[in-house]
């Protein structure tokens, strides 16, 4: 297997030992990689190459990786993004996640689960092996041969995650799931304080639906409910 033979995966870090170990484990996994230590310059990355995911850090000098997710986003780049954050900067993580990111890892990180996550987010991405499944609850029609969104026929943009996360809830309409069971179902992994990211993932999904979908369930998690 050639180190192109998954996908280019574009690294922005500027801290080079980081970057280093990154780019080692995801060419040893098969992945080709490119590396930029500046925001800017990553960015630029992003728009030239098309990578099929991303790994930004957060603090970077010249554009910071929160800014990054956002610039692709409102472009129309929704390639898989994992942001990579310090351990106490839990409002960058939820801002990171609000303007698109698909997941976060903490540093310190392990660069094997760093590996695990990105291959889990690529699955993802390629779609369920039910592709040609075409799923409706009240306006919402998702199809998930295209990967494609609408309400009332107009198209909604999603995340990666967000559109996993959607197709999960409309899967079993009226069941609710508990957030480590859509940690474990649409993420892949079950996080200590993990349950934050599925509250806003939630959000994000409800704010973009425009619809009075996914409903609260007090005490013990999300449902879909037309």
């Amino acid at each position: 297997m050639t180190s192109e033979a998954k996908g280019l995966v574009l690294v922005v870090e500027d801290e080079r030992p980081i970057a280093d170990l990154v780019r080692l484990y995801l060419s040893r996994d098969g992945f080709g990689v490119h590396v930029e230590h500046d925001g800017l310059a990553g960015l630029a990355a992003a728009r030239r190459m098309r990578p099929v995911a991303c790994i930004v850090d957060i603090a970077l000098p010249g554009l910071e990786g929160t800014e990054i997710v956002k610039r692709m986003r409102a472009e129309g780049d929704w390639t898989p993004v994992i942001l990579l954050t310090a351990r106490d900067d839990e409002v960058d993580r939820i801002l990171g996640l609000e303007l698109g990111a698909d997941d976060y890892v903490t540093k310190p990180f392990s660069p094997r689960e760093l590996v695990t996550r990105v291959r889990a987010l690529l699955r993802r991405a390629a779609g369920p092996p039910d592709h040609d499944k075409v799923q409706t609850l009240g306006p919402v029609r998702l199809d998930q041969a295209r990967r494609e969104v609408t309400v009332d026929g107009v198209p909604v943009a999603l995340t990666t995650t967000e559109f996993d996360l959607l197709r999960h809830l409309l899967a079993r309409p009226g069941r609710v799931f508990t957030r480590d069971e859509l940690l474990a179902a649409v993420w892949g992994y079950a996080p200590a304080a993990g349950t934050r990211t599925v509250d806003v993932h939630v959000a994000q999904v409800r704010a973009k639906l425009g619809a009075p979908l996914i409903r609260t369930v007090r005490g013990v998690g999300y449902t879909a409910d037309a």
